[in-house]
């Protein structure tokens, strides 16, 4: 009886002194995810490039959206905002979701000439998410002054990266990256 006593008071003042630790605790982030939900922002213009595409991808922690660019994408501003307004206009850009992810790409999407490099079929759907665990709503905001604006609707205020790939030949891809869950 003693030892029962003994080994009871042990495991109350454990969880005292440390606290109960949750399964979640205990399992580490979730995938490894360490990202956060603060603005990723680097400054730079990207000279002599032009948005081409926008693409998306599901995968096992994270759902993606890719950015396609000729030349070297150098720079970009992605944080969660209340609203997406449009380039130039600015109008709000409605989005289906509980969080809003503003995503500036530091190109424009059209070339020297004025002529467009990117022209999506639908603007407010950019591409189609319906499925997707994180992604809601992809939109158009507009490219003006040499960057490109799209609205990225994702379900919650969740943590995200953002970093550019080199290639494919001489252009480059900017990704986001939002996980499905803290």
């Amino acid at each position: 009886m003693k030892r029962l006593l003994r080994v009871v008071l042990m495991l109350v003042l454990g969880l005292v002194l440390v606290g109960p630790v949750s399964s979640a605790q205990a399992a580490g982030p979730y995938c490894g995810i360490r990202w956060g939900s603060l603005a990723k922002s680097v400054p730079t213009m990207s000279m002599d490039a032009t948005l081409t595409n926008v693409r998306t991808g599901r995968h096992a922690c994270f759902d993606r959206m890719v950015l396609d660019v000729r030349g070297d994408v150098r720079g970009y501003d992605v944080r969660y905002v209340s609203q997406v307004y449009q380039e130039g206009s600015g109008f709000v850009v409605p989005l289906r979701g509980g969080a809003k992810l503003n995503v500036v790409a530091r190109v424009p999407a059209y070339d020297d000439a004025g002529r467009a490099t990117y022209r999506p079929a639908n603007p407010r759907e950019l591409r189609n998410v319906t499925g997707y665990r994180t992604f809601r709503q992809l939109a158009w905001a507009g490219t003006f002054e040499g960057q490109t604006t799209i609205g990225l609707g994702v379900r919650a205020r969740l943590p995200f990266r953002v970093f550019v790939l080199d290639g494919p030949g001489t252009g480059s891809r900017l990704v986001i990256d939002v996980a499905h869950r803290w």
